[in-house]
């Protein structure tokens, strides 16, 4: 019996530090990051926009995808999406469509400034 309460205590220790892993790797790293707009559709006019590079966001690892939800997955690449377009000097992030693995989320995109948004 003795064997037994050692055994899930240390697994209850370990299940108690494990959740603390829970929210993602990648944190917004500025304000400007925070800012950066994300954008999914295609009636956005970038016409008058400056292209900034293509920025890809990503989190999970096939170590850690037991210990973290979806959303946090999900968070965790837009956040490191928003840093790439922010250290860019983009203002707004037109994504492509977001690529799920079992293990991690994926995000592809353009950085732009859209120079209608900054006039506005």
């Amino acid at each position: 019996m003795l064997h037994f309460k050692r055994t899930f205590g240390f697994w209850v220790a370990v299940a108690l530090l494990l959740s603390g892993c829970a929210q993602p790797f990648n944190q917004l790293q500025s304000e400007q990051a925070a800012q950066v707009e994300m954008r999914l559709d295609a009636s956005v006019d970038v016409s008058d926009c400056e292209w900034k590079g293509d920025v890809t966001g990503s989190e999970g690892y096939w170590y850690t995808y037991l210990f973290f939800k979806n959303d946090s997955l999900t968070q965790g690449a837009v956040n490191g999406i928003k840093n790439h377009a922010a250290a860019l000097g983009g203002d707004t992030v037109l994504l492509l469509s977001p690529v799920y693995f079992s293990t991690s989320v994926t995000l592809f995109g353009s950085a732009i400034v859209a120079k209608n948004k900054a006039e506005a």
